[in-house]
């Protein structure tokens, strides 16, 4: 499928970016198969918004079992360059998780954008996050996360923590996603060049910490126990939860269009515990109830519970079919602001 991409230069430029930065993280993934696992590299998967017209995207997804649980490092743009109507001029991301397969290991989010309204308004968009399964464990990675993290980011620690753990607080469960947030939003400078190399910085610590931290973690415990393994069985429930039921950025981008669902799905774990899922339906805020009711008449009635291909589709019908019911529910969404 032939992509066309934006034309405007800063949009070029940050193409160049996340690209560079996909290459980089998928090779040091390669890099972690062939140590540890079957030496499976990652697979190649594209998809076109608007059969290519108004871009798309090109992703790589982990195939190597023994290392990963799933894996997925997308890079897409979509633009409106022949389309004036429309407020959004470009946008170009790069959007990544990895869920180890063993349960020492913690899983990893990271996304990195470059918007450009109409108007000529432009900001970046930054976030990192480290997520154990095994929390008891987690003291020494989250130390040395989030070092660099404000190490990286000096003056923007503060503002760019107290963002993520808002953002990535569950609030019915009492708890946060993960360990370590960073969550930088609608950040612009004044300098397009300035920003686009702390975001380059940014990129390329994040997976040099986190590559670090995961081979360290599987040289430490080559193998687990079965109960460790139920630790990381429900916290990848607890993800699941997250994300479809609170992430905004996974919500607006399934309202938008249906072209990518697979890949915006890319993020949920291979399998969850649909019974400990069920268990929260009574604290759910309503009409997130009814939202949560969905999800589960999608999910295979298996213990324990397989997100395949066909699960990932028929989850991202439900969340859109939910929220075209209930708009007004957008609002008890995750938001960064520190109130």
């Amino acid at each position: 499928m032939i992509q066309t991409p934006a034309s405007a230069p800063q949009a070029i430029e940050a193409n160049l970016l996340v690209q560079g930065l996909q290459s980089y993280f998928v090779s040091k993934l390669n890099a972690l198969s062939l140590e540890h696992g079957e030496g499976k590299s990652c697979e190649v998967v594209t998809w076109g918004r608007d059969k290519g017209s108004h871009g798309g995207g090109l992703r790589y997804e982990s195939r190597d079992d023994l290392v990963f649980n799933r894996g997925s490092v997308n890079v897409s743009q979509v633009h409106y360059d022949d389309d004036e109507s429309k407020k959004l001029g470009s946008a170009t991301a790069i959007s990544t998780i990895v869920h180890p397969h063993n349960p020492h290991a913690p899983s990893m989010h990271m996304h990195i954008s470059w918007t450009k309204m109409r108007d000529g308004e432009g900001y970046w968009r930054m976030m990192a996050d480290l997520n154990p399964s095994l929390w008891e464990e987690s003291v020494l990675d989250k130390k040395i996360f989030s070092a660099m993290l404000e190490d990286l980011s000096e003056t923007l620690y503060a503002s760019g923590k107290a963002q993520g753990d808002r953002y990535f607080s569950i609030p019915v469960l009492g708890r946060t996603r993960g360990v370590s947030h960073y969550y930088l939003e609608g950040y612009n400078s004044g300098s397009f060049d300035k920003d686009k190399a702390f975001a380059q910085k940014f990129g390329e610590a994040v997976i040099d910490s986190y590559i670090n931290i995961v081979s360290s973690n599987l040289n430490a415990y080559p193998t687990f126990r079965e109960e460790e393994k139920q630790k990381q069985l429900a916290y990848h429930t607890l993800y699941f939860f997250q994300v479809l039921t609170l992430d905004r950025g996974t919500t607006s981008g399934l309202l938008v269009h249906s072209q990518n669902d697979s890949g915006i799905m890319g993020s949920i774990p291979a399998y969850i515990d649909r019974e400990l899922l069920a268990s929260w339906k009574e604290r759910m805020p309503k009409p997130q109830d009814k939202l949560l009711e969905s999800l589960l008449k999608a999910l295979p009635k298996l213990m324990p519970t397989p997100i395949d291909a066909k699960t990932k589709i028929a989850l991202a019908k439900a969340v859109r079919k939910h929220y075209k019911k209930y708009p007004e529910a957008l609002i008890l969404q995750a938001s960064a602001e520190v109130i």
